[in-house]
């Protein structure tokens, strides 16, 4: 088969890419604060001739950019926050930039801009073949948070959308059936009255007895809940001293689960733990919701679409200092094997049916519209997710060549699927087969607090 054009576009972009993917990485922004990648992104896409938004959805760092007409509508969902306490140069040693700073520990430079090269590639194809079609890329804030999409989501984004694609950077190519966990969250906040711990203990209503109690009650929940269901919390705040009885505590949890349904039942029978802690030791419970977001629904018709132009590509070839700095990251893992360890898993593998335990809120947009999320290779073989060698590698020509085989797969897989009604046809009805006529109702309630301070 001859390159596609898209290809060919995104090669000849490619410099500028990793350019704008590096500006990224050298300016890491906490979700809801993504203002130097917001614009830089945006003046991208307005160059390109896409009619871009800044400041959509309410949200200050959303974007939504479009070009083209008419259907089908294919929606790319970017995202560029990163995660606190991950500075990293690109180094094969722990060296933060600024110690203790932010970092791109999760490759969301490389992920936004993948969508945005994949947008580029495929503008190039219809522009070519005269096809009829409608690109949106949707930049979405505060992923790491939870809540970006969904709050998205909520005040209509997605909807418009035939068909929506993202990626993720990382250390394999292979894509899942499977899916990743849906999850709710909230903060617990005990209160209750101090009193001297030994003089007169009689006085004291203990918060923080009434948050370990709830800690009890979830450990125990963990016997009575399907397989998938994961718990997890942090005591945030247990007190001021031993000889105090604390009329305050609080601790945040995550339930996750592979269904919905799942997530908000074993949900409400840890609510029922906090009133029943409160309620034993004579406390109050205030529970502040976090919102939520949806499992991940994979459609099996754009992953095998996906898979096809996976397959058509070329590996990508890496020098040898670039080989030798993936290897000397892996040994700092304990599972490196000498002579064993691929210093980059950079093969490509067939289709895989497995569950991920993390969480992404494009799981919202997944129940919006059929919808495929990609994984590509970025980073080294061993290197472990939200790890400053996940951001020493993002800020790598390792990362950036990823980043733009990823354009390529989303960018050719979404043209092919715009040559096939038949092939749109039936994306679209294994997703209504797959929701069974459910509709998606957004987590994210008004009892959320706005992100944007």
């Amino acid at each position: 088969m001859s390159e596609r054009l898209s290809t060919k576009v995104i090669d000849q972009h490619a410099e500028r890419l990793s350019k704008l993917a590096k500006d990224i990485w050298a300016n890491p922004e906490m979700g809801w604060t993504e203002t130097k990648a917001v614009g830089w992104i945006a003046e991208y896409l307005r160059s390109e001739g896409f009619d871009t938004e800044v400041g959509v959805y309410k949200m200050p760092t959303a974007i939504r950019a479009v070009w083209g007409h008419g259907h089908p509508v294919i929606g790319f969902c970017a995202e560029y926050d990163c995660l606190p306490g991950l500075s990293q140069k690109v180094s094969t040693e722990k060296d933060p930039v600024v110690e203790g700073g932010n970092g791109q520990g999760c490759g969301h430079n490389l992920l936004g801009v993948g969508c945005l090269g994949a947008c580029i590639g495929l503008k190039a194809e219809l522009e070519a073949s005269g096809k009829e079609g409608t690109i949106i890329f949707y930049g979405c804030p505060g992923e790491e948070q939870l809540i970006g999409k969904g709050l998205m989501a909520r005040e209509g984004a997605f909807a418009e959308c035939d068909f929506t694609i993202a990626w993720h950077p990382g250390t394999t190519n292979q894509n899942t059936y499977g899916a990743m966990n849906g999850v709710e969250g909230a903060i617990f906040r005990f209160y209750g009255k101090t009193s001297h711990a030994a003089a007169n203990p009689q006085d004291g209503r203990s918060a923080l007895d009434a948050l370990q109690i709830m800690n009890i009650g979830a450990e125990f929940l963990r016997e009575h809940v399907t397989d998938d269901v994961r718990i997890h919390y942090f005591i945030m705040n247990g007190g001021l001293a031993p000889n105090i009885v604390p009329d305050f505590a609080q601790s945040k949890f995550f339930v996750r689960a592979l269904s919905r349904e799942a997530c908000i039942d074993a949900f409400n029978r840890l609510l029922k733990c906090a009133e029943g802690a409160a309620l034993m030791t004579e406390t109050r419970v205030e529970i502040e919701r976090l919102g939520g977001i949806y499992p991940t629904m994979q459609n099996k018709v754009l992953c095998d679409i996906m898979q096809k132009v996976r397959d058509e590509l070329p590996d990508v070839e890496y020098t040898e200092e670039e080989i030798k700095f993936a290897d000397e990251i892996n040994r700092k893992q304990p599972q490196y094997q000498e002579g064993i360890t691929e210093p980059i898993d950079y093969q490509k593998k067939p289709m895989g049916t497995y569950n991920g335990g993390a969480s992404t809120d494009y799981g919202d947009v997944m129940h919006i519209a059929p919808s495929v999320q990609n994984a590509d290779t970025t980073a080294s073989s061993l290197a472990g997710g939200h790890s400053w060698m996940i951001t020493a590698c993002s800020g790598s020509s390792i990362g950036m060549k990823g980043m733009i085989r990823a354009a390529k797969v989303m960018a050719g897989g979404a043209y092919d699927l715009i040559c096939s009604p038949e092939l749109q046809a039936a994306a679209k009805k294994e997703f209504e087969e797959a929701m069974a006529g459910r509709k998606y109702v957004c987590p994210i309630t008004d009892e959320v607090a706005w992100p944007y301070k």
